[in-house]
């Protein structure tokens, strides 16, 4: 979304208001230009490297938004066996859905595999139970590197007592379930955490994954996971891609090289490609000032898009309606029940009610992570895709909240 001649536009100069209007607020609007461009960023990085990008779909996992991410060439980084079949429904090849659970039964990775796609096993009691379930089935394992990192300790995974991951030091139990199993490994894979920036977290967590790769001979491809940083305000840091793909594209070129064979190497962008594509726009209801702060609570709250309150998380906000307006401090506050403050003291060009509010960066982990809190309706999304904009996902009705319930008679 940009200011141009004077209104808020997505690509293709769809008006911001104009989707407010059409499709009422609160709303969640995605621009696909916008995944496109971060995908082929990527893609450019790694340049000469036998590299493939896995979604990780858990970001964002409307139908449409899956489709258009596998036209790129992506394919499916997935966590649940819904994930796994909604991937399948959006086209994906089971050979392209990469599912890697954590804590889930066995009678669900038992589903997962009879729909044949690929599995990742973080835990030796599942490698155990796997080996004696499914003799010849070829999986990939998880690495726990002992590394922390990420932006926020709820979404650091690869440090030592983290509940993600095979140990390292755990390998020579591994290796004699594996020959006790007749197990084939055919990946390894880590995952440090969300929001790291340098490279050298991903090399040294890369020399561990590599140094453990010499132990399995039919390896296919070395999976590194994810975790790069998008920017969140003006100036922010954000993961230089081409430093990272440079430097690790040299040094899996070493490793293969060694290891005599030409592998793959995996990545799980998820946040990376959707985040920066996503606003989401909520209108006023109501100004309200205290003996020190000034309100602005907008139709919307922790029902819809939990992430400052849960991870403490900043989204930049700007009000649409007067783009040349006069700057104020507001703490914008939704409508919920509990305190559900989007942002603190925030520089916003002046507000009054019925204005709207666009949140940014809210393509990743925001629909995803929304509820019925308070018996409130989820909200539409709407995808723009070459200069149009569609309705994606309509907003929920009051018949939606009863959809499942069974009313008895007393």
């Amino acid at each position: 979304m940009q200011l141009i001649d004077g209104t808020y536009q997505y690509s293709g100069g769809v008006d911001t208001l104009s989707i407010a209007e059409k499709y009422g607020c609160p709303v969640y609007v995605y621009d696909f230009d916008i995944i496109k461009k971060q995908y082929n960023r990527l893609h450019s990085a790694f340049e000469g490297i036998p590299v493939k990008f896995n979604y990780a779909c858990k970001a964002l996992t409307n139908i449409n938004i899956l489709r258009l991410i596998k036209s790129l060439g992506a394919g499916l980084d997935a966590v649940s066996v819904q994930e796994v079949k909604l991937g399948l429904r959006a086209g994906f090849d089971p050979n392209e859905i990469l599912y890697t659970p954590n804590c889930v039964s066995i009678e669900e990775m038992t589903e997962v595999v009879g729909l044949g796609v690929k599995v990742n096993v973080d835990n030796i009691s599942m490698l155990e139970q796997f080996g004696q379930h499914f003799e010849g089935y070829p999986l990939c394992l998880r690495i726990n590197p002992h590394i922390m990192a990420g932006g926020n300790s709820k979404i650091s995974t690869g440090h030592i007592d983290s509940k993600f991951g095979i140990s390292f030091h755990q390998l020579p139990l591994v290796e004699r379930i594996i020959k006790a199993t007749g197990i084939k490994v055919e990946g390894l894979h880590m995952h440090t955490g969300s929001e790291i920036l340098d490279a050298e977290v991903f090399l040294r967590g890369a020399e561990i994954l590599l140094g453990t790769a010499s132990s399995f001979p039919d390896l296919e491809y070395v999976d590194f996971g994810s975790g790069f940083k998008v920017p969140y305000k003006e100036n922010d840091i954000e993961t230089d891609i081409e430093d990272l793909g440079e430097k690790i594209g040299e040094r899996f070129k070493e490793f293969c090289k060694s290891y005599g064979k030409e592998l793959t190497l995996k990545f799980e962008p998820g946040k990376y490609l959707v985040s920066e594509s996503g606003t989401f726009l909520t209108k006023v209801n109501v100004i309200k000032q205290t003996t020190s702060t000034i309100f602005a609570g907008v139709d919307s709250g922790l029902n819809h898009l939990i992430r400052p309150m849960f991870y403490d998380s900043y989204h930049k906000m700007i009000n649409v309606s007067r783009p040349e307006g006069k700057s104020r401090i507001y703490t914008v506050v939704g409508y919920i029940c509990e305190t559900d403050t989007f942002g603190i003291n925030r520089k916003i060009n002046e507000i009054q009610e019925g204005d709207v509010l666009a949140m940014m960066n809210a393509g990743a982990y925001c629909y995803s992570m929304s509820s019925n809190y308070n018996s409130r309706y989820r909200p539409a999304e709407v995808l723009i895709y070459n200069g149009q904009d569609h309705l994606i996902r309509k907003r929920e009705v009051f018949d939606d909240l009863l959809r499942n319930q069974v009313e008895l008679e007393f």
